[in-house]
Formats: C-alpha cells, sequence, structure tokens
C-alpha cells in the first residue's frame, strides 16, 4: 500500500486537449501496488507554455504529453533524449532537477508491437506528433513502400518525404496490406462512428492498426476482426508507452503481472 499523501508526494501528469482516464488509473494503480509515494492526475491546458513553466516550477516529475501538444512542447524543453529527437514528436517529458527532457515512448510501443509482423507495405492515414512516432517505427522495423494520407497536406507531404514515403493525395481509392489509423477518427467524442479507411481498404488488407485508444474496440477495429483481419489495438500501445513512462518516472520496472493488472483497472473505466 501506497503512503498516504503529503509534502513528499511526487507528482506525474498528463496534458491532452481530451484527457482520458486510461493514464490515471494505469499510473495510480501501480503506485498502490508497488507502495510508492506518487501520484498522477490528468490535465488540459490553453496555455502549454504555462503548464510547461508549471512542471518545472512545481518539481512535477513526469509529463505525458497528447494531441495536439507533442510537437508545439518541443522548443518549451531543455533537451530531447532517444527517438524524440529523430522525429520531432515528445509524448513524454522527465524533470531532473528542473531540467526538463523530452522523450518519446509512443515509438517503442510501436516498435515492439510490429516487430513480428511480416514486413509489407503500409497506408497510414495522420500527420500529427502520433503519426510521425508510428510512421517512423514502421519504417525503421522494415515496412517499405510506405503511403502517408493526411487532412493536413503539407505536414502530410513533409513527413512523407522526410521518411522516404510516398504521398497519397485521394486515400480511399489506395490499397496496402497493413493499414494505419493515427486521427482521431473513431475516438469517442463527434468522430465516434467514423472510419479512418473504407470498407473495401480494409478488406484488402491484412493487418489493422488503430493508435485510437478510447473506445478500447473502434469501428475500424470492430470492422478488421469481422473481417478475419489481425488487429493492433490502441489499447495495447498505450499499455507500452505508459509502462516506458512509468519506468522514466519511477526508476522501478513493475512485473509483467502487475502490469497485466494495472491494464484490467485502466480499461474498466
Amino acid at each position: 500500500m501506497k503512503p498516504p499523501i503529503g509534502p513528499t508526494t511526487r507528482l506525474c501528469m498528463s496534458l491532452a486537449a481530451r484527457p482520458g482516464t486510461f493514464g490515471s488509473r494505469f499510473h495510480n494503480h501501480l503506485y498502490d501496488a508497488l507502495g510508492l509515494d506518487y501520484v498522477y492526475k490528468a490535465f488540459t491546458t490553453a496555455d502549454l507554455e504555462g503548464a510547461v513553466r508549471g512542471i518545472r516550477a512545481l518539481g512535477i516529475r513526469g509529463c505525458a504529453v497528447s494531441m495536439p501538444f507533442k510537437e508545439d512542447v518541443i522548443p518549451l524543453l531543455d533537451g530531447l533524449r532517444d527517438s524524440a529527437a529523430a522525429i520531432d514528436s515528445v509524448n513524454t517529458i522527465v524533470n531532473d532537477d528542473g531540467r526538463l527532457l523530452g522523450y518519446n515512448t509512443d515509438y517503442s510501443a510501436v516498435r515492439a508491437l510490429v516487430e513480428p509482423l511480416v514486413r509489407a507495405p503500409f497506408l497510414l492515414r495522420g500527420s500529427g506528433g502520433m503519426a510521425k512516432a508510428t510512421a517512423t517505427a514502421l519504417v525503421d522495423a522494415g515496412f517499405a513502400a510506405g503511403v502517408i494520407v493526411a487532412r493536413n497536406t503539407a505536414k502530410g507531404r513533409a513527413l512523407a518525404e522526410a521518411l522516404g514515403c510516398d504521398w497519397g493525395v485521394d486515400g480511399e481509392t489506395l490499397r496496402a496490406p497493413v493499414l494505419v489509423n493515427v486521427t482521431p477518427l473513431g475516438m469517442t467524442g463527434p468522430d465516434a462512428q467514423a472510419l479512418a479507411f473504407t470498407p473495401a481498404q480494409v478488406e484488402a488488407a491484412e493487418v489493422v492498426i488503430d493508435v485510437v485508444a478510447k473506445p478500447v474496440e473502434t469501428p475500424l477495429l470492430g470492422l478488421a476482426r469481422a473481417l478475419g483481419k489481425r488487429v493492433i489495438t490502441g489499447a495495447e500501445i498505450a499499455k507500452l508507452q505508459a509502462l516506458e513512462q512509468f519506468v522514466l518516472y519511477t526508476g522501478v520496472r513493475p512485473s509483467a503481472a502487475q502490469v497485466a493488472a494495472a491494464e484490467a483497472y485502466a480499461l474498466a473505466a
């Protein structure tokens, strides 16, 4: 059992335009299970610069960063580590005695999940920070002939050029063995019933990856399962990236059983 909250309790947090419950429940469950004097709280903000100053000023140990802040937060940090520097996208801030360092655990999570797959051409929809991490993980893992499609033409083209991928103007006419949704389409909210890819595209695919973590079963994943496709879910990605954040913040790596229990608790909300 963790100690009661007091002056020595370390705070971790998240920043997102649409805060969810997964991170808070996952981290806090592990703090309790491991008896760690930490607490985790989700936030949103209209003042990103002020929020980052608060992380530094209040000694907040770590901060998860979600859409739409993964790129905008970079100039406010003191440095970047690992893949965050290569892809210019941060999903994790670690506060080391007032020095704020940016990491990207989205990249490592996606890379681990796609390693067992047969390398094949992919079609990825999206152009933001998570799209950068996901597309880079695929390319680095050996998935060739990628095509990027995105509503933001400038960012989509830039991402495609940076990774040596093609840029797709009309995403609905394209086909690929691996489909990857890195947009809010299918996420709880106004886009909850939207499909990132057409039924014909899903039918032609072999693997469907959807980074949306809430709901766990998006319309895209439901369609893919019904058609017998292999899927990688946003919940799987969320678990792995949150685990690596937990280790960065606390220096403790939970057991597989503890992680599974934390995931189950987080998804039960």
